[in-house]
């Protein structure tokens, strides 16, 4: 009677065996992973915030005036004259810029230069019937804002319109923007991005000349 198993019998059990035990950890593995990732099971939430319309940001304690701080009011400086100065032929994108409620000339100015702004020819035009129009006006800097005193600055640069009939003549002009920086500025909650300083401006005189959206106005 034979009481001893060849080689090759042993051999291929021992193989069924480890495989068998392969199959049985890999199913175990799977099913946990598809516990702890339902991937068959989507979960779409979202999450928002919706701020009161009173919610206001308080800025507090400004840097000192370093070089960074005076970059960035020369910037906001060039900005705010694109703003209030550049023309783009959709009347729907002027109006949102230019207007009260959300409009970043009126949440760049303070009260007063805002209202001298809404009595420009071409705000008015715009603002009130003027309708899809093929007429633009661009702004080019004769080189960055100069400096004064107190928070002013003397910006320089080209104004011209365009439309249909043609161009205007090519105009230079000379605006002396003063800034409001006050370091207990109060903004609104959604200014918060286009504005984090809080600097509006409470100056703006064009010199040697009428505003440059009452001399390209044509009625």
């Amino acid at each position: 009677m034979q009481n001893r198993i060849e080689p090759s019998i042993l051999l291929s059990r021992l193989l069924i065996f480890v495989f068998a035990g392969t199959v049985v950890v890999l199913f175990v593995l799977f099913m946990t992973l598809g516990k702890i990732f339902p991937l068959n099971r989507p979960e779409v939430f979202f999450i928002t915030t919706k701020p009161e319309s009173a919610s206001v940001v308080m800025v507090n304690e400004l840097p000192p005036n370093n070089q960074n701080l005076e970059e960035y009011k020369q910037a906001f400086v060039m900005e705010y004259i694109r703003a209030r100065n550049e023309i783009e032929n959709n009347t729907s994108t002027m109006r949102q810029k230019w207007g009260a409620a959300d409009g970043v000339v009126a949440a760049w100015s303070d009260a007063n230069v805002y209202t001298a702004f809404r009595k420009t020819g071409l705000y008015n035009a715009i603002m009130r019937d003027y309708p899809e129009f093929e007429f633009k006006c661009t702004v080019n800097f004769r080189g960055r804002p100069l400096p004064l005193m107190n928070n002013k600055y003397t910006v320089k640069f080209e104004y011209y319109c365009s439309d249909n009939n043609g161009q205007t003549d090519k105009k230079d002009y000379t605006i002396v923007v003063g800034l409001s920086v006050n370091d207990n500025a109060q903004i609104k909650w959604g200014e918060r991005l286009n504005n984090p300083l809080g600097i509006r401006v409470s100056q703006y005189t064009v010199e040697g000349g009428g505003d440059p959206l009452d001399t390209v106005y044509r009625q």
